[in-house]
């Protein structure tokens, strides 16, 4: 389990000035009325398209190897919404980790906070299934105004960040667990904690196996979700935070836990969770992260899909 960072006085070092900049902005920016930091942050998404043309590049391969089908317009017209995204994205990062409870529950209303009650019935624990929406902290923020709960991360690299980060995650929340703590994970959910998890990243070539993913036949895709499925046999719940149409706010959606899923085969579990996880993106494929090279690794002798 990771414990909240505390301050000293090495993060003032000259090397950290620029972060400590970087976030007083953002604190400063988020102070702003939620329309404006609407405004605000769909514009820098969209103008941020000039200056990160490789993210671009990524985001049209994601999209041309997930949904071939899809013509070339409406595919640059969802490139084009979904820098908006992440631009709006920076906004709800510093939301999340500045703003106060109060002004956070004033933007989301919540649907189906029953099924995640009645997963954790009888102190059984529940494995919340979260997708990379450019929403993500905002809706853990969200997601433990409503119940706390603890959640799989990777510790940043850089030490204010990491600073930052995990005390915004935790105003809300109970612990963070690095993602490389398996054994964490399976005795926080043995002792009937709800822990978040998210399955839907390519995570590298150890701990993953090949299965698919939309149009893509061979997805790497991480054994973590069966493995503490197997070790710890939570309830798995999948909950994603979609933001409003217009900037009229969010809808945290928590949906029934999952039935049937297959724990005696490892690739059938893997299947089914894929498929969870791509009905959970068509609610929004435009808030999605698709910036990321969710194919990078391939099995052996296969060629990169990245030219």
């Amino acid at each position: 389990m990771a414990h909240p960072q505390k301050f000293s006085l090495k993060l003032l070092h000259p090397r950290y000035w620029l972060t400590w900049f970087g976030l007083g902005v953002l604190f400063l920016l988020v102070q702003l009325p939620y329309p404006w930091l609407h405004a605000l942050g769909g514009w820098l998404g969209r103008h941020s398209m000039r200056f990160l043309k490789r993210r671009v590049a990524i985001t049209r391969r994601n999209l041309e190897l997930c949904f071939p089908d899809m013509e070339k317009g409406k595919r640059e017209r969802t490139i084009l919404n979904n820098f908006t995204s992440a631009g709006m994205g920076l906004m709800e990062t510093g939301m999340a980790w500045f703003w106060s409870d109060a002004r956070v529950r004033r933007w989301f209303d919540v649907y189906g906070l029953h099924n995640l009650q009645r997963a954790n019935e009888h102190n059984q624990g529940v494995m919340v299934i979260g997708i990379h929406f450019m929403s993500l902290e905002l809706g853990g923020r969200a997601m433990g105004l409503c119940q706390p709960m603890m959640a799989m991360y990777r510790p940043h690299n850089n030490k204010v960040m990491e600073l930052v980060q995990t005390w915004g995650r935790m105003r809300s929340n109970k612990a963070m667990l690095d993602r490389k703590d398996l054994r964490g994970m399976v005795q926080s959910l043995k002792q009937g904690e709800t822990v978040w998890f998210a399955p839907d990243q390519d995570y590298g070539p150890k701990g993953s196996i090949f299965a698919p993913f939309f149009a893509v036949n061979q997805a790497a895709t991480t054994r973590g979700t069966y493995t503490l499925a197997r070790l710890a046999k939570p309830k798995l719940v999948p909950v994603v935070l979609i933001r409003k149409k217009n900037g009229n706010g969010y809808r945290l959606l928590i949906q029934p836990q999952l039935e049937g899923y297959p724990l005696d085969n490892e690739m059938a579990a893997t299947c089914y969770m894929n498929k969870i996880v791509e009905q959970e993106i068509m609610r929004a494929p435009d808030q999605y992260l698709w910036m990321h090279r969710r194919f990078k690794t391939r099995p052996v002798g296969g060629s990169s899909l990245y030219v």
